[in-house]
């Protein structure tokens, strides 16, 4: 049947829906799932695409979980269909509500102790010391791949702060992907930073980066710490050009693309001194402003 123009069909509230979830800010999709029931006014519709759309989010932004006292990424590469996932260093699985955000029914997920582990576990054990000490609040989990006979393992790292009541929320997320092969691998890495920024304006930040670097492989403990080395050289590599470029972004903007030049002093001017230095009788608010 025709749509109305005042009326949407249900594919196109289900499109709309999901493309506004789709866009939800790192630590804000509870509150745009709010924001869509109260202005579509179909709380069954939305919750349907909210809990698919949830997963995906959940997914693509290692959210960390807790349960039975350990901390969980939730990931594509730990994903067991079903809404289930497994902690690969505590060995057991559970479901997860992506709506409600509650984990449930943990059951035990068996892993062979074969060689590969054994690595998994190296890596897993060297990666947590350097993201704890390095991160203010970090997770990682390292996790493996048998395709054929190829060992493969991807190792995620995510650290938020979420501030809503101080109008911001940021994710730094990596992943570091390689395979378990004699003398040399490849490991290849991808880096995602989102800031959403929400007084008096709403900014929003993604940068992104890859990186790819050859590495030795010759035993357990020496690749671990070399892989290590080699997250930490990259994670500061890739801190201090967004440093450089957020100054680089705010001297531009206040050097040349104001519409008319104004003198940078970085300094303010406190308006109310200045016009009672002149002996102006004016009513101003104390107030400093930037120049």
């Amino acid at each position: 049947s025709m749509c109305t123009r005042q009326e949407l069909c249900e594919p196109e509230k289900v499109s709309l829906i999901c493309g506004l979830l789709r866009q939800s800010p790192p630590g804000e999709f509870g509150q745009v799932v709010q924001d869509l029931s109260a202005l579509v006014q179909d709380d069954k519709l939305v919750r349907q695409e909210a809990a698919r759309m949830g997963a995906c989010h959940n997914k693509n932004n290692f959210t960390p979980i807790q349960i039975n006292g350990c901390t969980v990424l939730l990931t594509h590469y730990n994903n067991l269909g079903g809404n289930r996932f497994f902690d690969p260093q505590h060995k057991f699985s559970f479901e997860f509500d992506h709506l409600r955000g509650v984990p449930s029914k943990p059951q035990l997920h068996g892993v062979m102790l074969d060689e590969g582990e054994l690595w998994r576990e190296a890596l897993h054990k060297g990666l947590k010391a350097y993201v704890s000490s390095h991160f203010p609040v970090g997770n990682c989990c390292v996790f493996k791949k048998s395709l054929g006979k190829r060992q493969m393992f991807v190792a995620c790292i995510e650290a938020h702060q979420y501030q809503p009541s101080n109008h911001w929320n940021s994710l730094w997320k990596s992943d570091w992907t390689f395979a378990l092969t004699p003398f040399t691998t490849q490991v290849t890495a991808i880096f995602l930073l989102q800031i959403h920024y929400f007084k008096h304006a709403n900014l929003h930040v993604n940068v992104s980066k890859s990186v790819s670097e050859t590495l030795n492989v010759i035993d357990q403990s020496q690749f671990a710490t070399d892989f290590v080395k080699f997250v930490k050289a990259e994670d500061t590599k890739f801190h201090v050009a967004i440093l450089e470029n957020i100054q680089a972004l705010s001297e531009d903007i206040w050097g040349k693309n104001l519409r008319r030049k104004l003198p940078v002093t970085r300094t303010f001017m406190n308006w109310k001194k200045l016009l009672n230095d002149q002996h102006l009788k004016t009513n101003v608010s104390n107030t400093e402003v930037p120049l």
